[in-house]
C-alpha cells in the first residue's frame, strides 16, 4: 500500500471526521495516524493513510475534494515518501517546554530559533494567547524531541536567558514528569 499525507483545513463544524473517513473507507484506506484540532473556529487535521495499490493519489484528492469542498474546506495529498518528511531525531528523549508570560510579537520565533539552533525538534505546539499583560492568560507548551548528543545545559541556559529577557516564566520537563505532575 502507498502511503500518503491528507491535510484538511478549513471552517469547522459536525461532520468533517465522519466525511473524511467516509471517503477514506470507501475508497479501501486505511488510518494509520491522526492529529486533528480546533483553532478558534478553523478545523485543522492532518491524516497519514495507506492506499490499495489500484488507487491513484490524484484520484483519492478528487474524491476527497468533492465531498469536502462543499463543506468549504481546502484539501491538500501528498506522498508519504516524499524528501524531507521522514525526520525523526534519533537517540533523543521526549521533554516538554512551557512559558508564560504577556503576549507580545515574535515570542514564538524567538524560543524556536533557540530550539531549533541546538536541533531539537518540536513535535507539538500549543499556544493560547488571550491578550493583555496577565502572565496566565499567555501560556505555551512546546513538546520537543531533544538529542542525547547536544549540551542539554546549554540549551536550557540559552532557554532561560531568552524568557528572561521576554519577561516569561520557563519550565523545562521531560515528559514523564510533565504527564506526572499534570496528571487529571
Amino acid at each position: 500500500m502507498n502511503k500518503i499525507v491528507i491535510s484538511v483545513l478549513g471552517p469547522d463544524r459536525p461532520g468533517i471526521i465522519a466525511t473524511v473517513t467516509k471517503i477514506l473507507f470507501e475508497q479501501a484506506c486505511n488510518i494509520e495516524n491522526v492529529s486533528q484540532t480546533i483553532i478558534r473556529s478553523e478545523f485543522s487535521g492532518i491524516f497519514i493513510v495507506a492506499m490499495p495499490g489500484d488507487l491513484t493519489r490524484e484520484k483519492l484528492h478528487e474524491y476527497l475534494q468533492a465531498g469536502l469542498t462543499p463543506l468549504g474546506l481546502n484539501v491538500y495529498v501528498k506522498p508519504l515518501d516524499a524528501p524531507g518528511v521522514n525526520f525523526a531525531v534519533e537517540d533523543s528523549e521526549p521533554f516538554v517546554i512551557t512559558t508564560k508570560g504577556p503576549d507580545r510579537k515574535g515570542l514564538v520565533a524567538a524560543i524556536t530559533e533557540i530550539i531549533a539552533r541546538y536541533g531539537v525538534n518540536v513535535t507539538n505546539l500549543q499556544a493560547v494567547f488571550k491578550g493583555g499583560d496577565d502572565p496566565e492568560n499567555n501560556i505555551m507548551i512546546y513538546e520537543v524531541d531533544v538529542p542525547n548528543d547536544i549540551d542539554q545545559n546549554a540549551l536550557y541556559k540559552d532557554l532561560r536567558a531568552k524568557a528572561e529577557v521576554l519577561s516569561l516564566t520557563i519550565s523545562i520537563q521531560h515528559r514523564k514528569i510533565f504527564e506526572a505532575i499534570n496528571r487529571i
